[in-house]
């Protein structure tokens, strides 16, 4: 552990909680918030590395929730990505204005925070580049600082399924970014099942695919994913909980975007893009936020920008409850890993699966479904469900599939994932893709609480 962050946490036994001030905090003071916010509610947040940037600056995650250090079975996982570009950094402050109005709201015993971190379990990610924004230009429309320390585009370097799909290309994942391999890493360490990253540039509420399978021809139009119902009213929902988003026509350099939302693909050709990665292999539907037209907003501007998205950014984590949920037992009444829950006239590319615990979530508006589960040595399984609208009462409709073994198997069989999907859970969720670094972390918790006893 580091001297200077056991320091931090020194520090915290000292000062008050920080008053959270509107305006362009650096690396190190965001660091030290996310570590006094944790240690002054351990209770409902967890604060974990996924990584290091190139630089070795760490990645931090803050968790928050009833029980935020690891996954809790039925309880879906969140997360909110921020600053992947460096010199794109609303987002870095409406990340840590969240952050304190989620503590705030549930120390004041309000509903909505109740009921939101009952539920739900939301990962945050304030700044994904940090050494970019170190260099970053505060100038409204140039790029300094948009790349990491090597100079490339993080938004870029994900694997891409189109190419792949093309290419027949391994994923050489040990050659990509040191901030995207965590990215990815901390994908398998969870199961996440909605998120999205904030950017700067525009105002719309992008969903996917960015990319398409149509070569190098684009003819500017969609690139249509299978839930792509599910997506547009994912970024109505962003758009119109947003103070001005969806009109659709506020920035000079962009749109017009009807409803303030756009197909990727349909916007401007992406490969490599994060989104579609989170779609595609981690079966996380993901969307793309532009959240003002000025890359850097000047500081005076922060406090009406807060107020612009603040419903929004709230609204969009309850559509985590959308659709169904459950698990899936095997004929011995034993929650399976990688049973494939399919929905019928949704041909995902990477079929959607059960995690280590059996569980599967599939967000879908309120309709009726057929619904196909299939597992090794046991009966295909099929069932029709009417799902309600979820989000109003925090929680999916929830269903458990029971399968019924075929004749002839007598002993338990295992499913193993498709290698070209590129599943890979770890066994336990709880920021375990740096576990060296929370290790460190957790030992400075137990000295600060035990010279808090001593104090007391």
């Amino acid at each position: 552990m580091s001297s200077s962050l056991l320091l931090l946490l020194l520090l915290s036994l000292l000062v008050p909680t920080l008053m959270l001030e509107f305006r362009y905090h650096d690396n190190s003071e965001i660091e030290q918030y996310l570590v006094q916010v944790s240690a002054d509610n351990p209770d409902i947040t967890h604060l974990y590395s996924i990584g290091k940037s190139v630089k070795g600056q760490q990645l931090w995650v803050l968790a928050l929730g009833l029980r935020p250090r690891r996954h809790a079975v039925g309880v879906p996982e969140f997360k909110y990505v921020a600053n992947m570009h460096g010199n794109e950094v609303l987002g870095r402050v409406l990340l840590l204005q969240l952050i304190a109005e989620l503590v705030r709201g549930y120390r004041d015993d309000e509903t909505w925070s109740l009921q939101l971190l009952n539920s739900t379990r939301i990962h945050i990610l304030p700044t994904m580049n940090p050494d970019g924004f170190d260099v970053a230009d505060t100038n409204c429309l140039m790029s300094q600082g948009r790349a990491n320390q090597n100079g490339v585009d993080l938004n870029r370097g994900f694997p891409d399924a189109f190419a792949g799909l093309r290419k027949q290309q391994e994923l050489n994942e040990e050659q990509r970014e040191a901030e995207v391999r965590a990215v990815i890493g901390w994908l398998r360490s969870e199961t996440f099942v909605l998120s999205a990253n904030l950017h700067g540039g525009a105002m719309v509420a992008s969903y996917p695919y960015d990319n398409s399978d149509r070569g190098s021809v684009w003819m500017a139009s969609p690139s249509i994913a299978p839930d792509d119902d599910v997506f547009v009213h994912l970024a109505k929902v962003y758009s119109y909980n947003h103070a001005s988003m969806h009109k659709g026509n506020l920035c000079d350099d962009s749109g017009p975007f009807k409803d303030g939302i756009t197909n990727g693909y349909n916007w401007y050709k992406l490969e490599g893009g994060m989104q579609d990665y989170n779609y595609v292999w981690a079966q996380c539907l993901e969307l793309t936020l532009e959240l003002s037209c000025c890359k850097f907003p000047q500081p005076e501007e922060l406090p009406a920008l807060w107020m612009d998205n603040k419903k929004a950014l709230l609204a969009y984590i309850q559509q985590v409850h959308l659709g169904v949920k459950g698990q899936v037992f095997d004929g011995w009444g034993v929650p399976v890993q990688n049973a494939v829950v399919e929905v019928e006239g949704r041909r995902n590319m990477c079929p959607f699966r059960t995690n280590q615990h059996g569980e599967y979530y599939r967000l879908l508006l309120p309709g009726s479904y057929n619904f196909k589960v299939s597992y090794p040595g046991h009966e295909v399984l099929t069932e029709t469900l009417s799902v309600p609208h979820g989000p109003e009462q925090y929680s999916a409709m929830k269903h458990d599939f029971k399968l019924r073994r075929v004749a002839s198997a007598t002993v338990r069989t295992q499913a193993e994932p498709s290698p070209s999907c590129n599943y890979s859970l770890l066994p336990q969720g709880g920021g375990g893709a740096a576990g060296s670094a929370w290790n460190g972390l957790t030992v400075g918790f137990s000295l600060v609480a035990a010279l808090q006893s001593l104090m007391d």
